[in-house]
Order: C-alpha cells, then structure tokens, then sequence
C-alpha cells in the first residue's frame, strides 16, 4: 500500500458532464479502429472532437438561437446576496442560461421562491435538492 500524504488537495470540481449514447457494434469498431491507429487518444477523444466540429458547424445557428431567446451564454452563479439584492428591490428574476446556472448551496427554497419566476437552463442546473425541488414547476 503506497503511503500517504500528509496534506491532501481537494480536487477540483469539474463542470464536465457525462452523457451515454448507444453505439452499432459497426460503429464502435471504427471507433476502436482510428484510436488503435492512433488518430485520437481514446474513444472519448473521438467523440468530443465530432461534438465540437458539428457545434462549429452550427455556430451561427446557435448564436442566432441564443440571441433570440435572449439566453446566457457561459456560466451564472446566484448567491443568497444577489437573491436578496433582488428581493430589497421588489424586482424577480426569469433566469435563462445556455451553459451552467448555479444557485448557492446556502440559498434556501423559501428565498428562491420569492425570487425567481421562471428558469430555463439548456446545459445543467446545480442547486440543492430542496431548492430544485421548489423551482420544479417554475422550469421550462
């Protein structure tokens, strides 16, 4: 058994996602194929680059879709202090996010209802069991 550190690093949380698709063993052969042949590293290699190439292929489209529908692009994050920012000004929020939309693991679901009218997030949502829980209906 190796030892172990004195100090441990907390690793670092990673915004990556997995997904699971459903390959023909054809398919999945040509995969093995080209990372044998040494085109990519491995099968997640090759299917992050055909992601990405039909994402540039479609750049315009999803530019033009984003500014449509009037989305954030990237990541947005929403403390209990920016919630209660827009709670002291009477105002609320309808949060619509093309990426990552974090709500602040200290906001509670009573705050988040009050605040938030409506959320679209197309990527993913991190927030607490509760606070989803409460935003549920809320969700487009």
């Amino acid at each position: 058994m190796p030892p172990r550190s004195a100090t441990a690093i907390p690793a670092a949380k990673s915004t990556d996602e997995k997904i699971t698709i459903n390959l023909g063993v054809v398919d999945l052969g040509q995969i093995d194929l080209l990372v044998q042949e040494g085109f990519y590293a491995n099968r997640t290699d090759l299917i992050r680059t055909a992601i990405r190439n039909q994402l540039a292929a479609h750049a315009d489209a999803v530019k033009q879709a984003v500014a449509r529908k009037t989305l954030v692009l990237g990541i947005q994050h929403f403390s209990a202090d920016d919630l209660r920012a827009v709670q002291a000004a009477g105002q609320r929020l309808q949060i619509r996010v093309l990426g990552l939309a974090s709500i602040g693991a200290e906001v509670t679901p009573e705050l988040a209802l009050s605040t938030i009218d409506s959320i679209v997030v197309l990527g993913v949502l991190q927030a607490s069991p509760a606070v989803k829980a409460a935003l549920a209906s809320r969700m487009r």
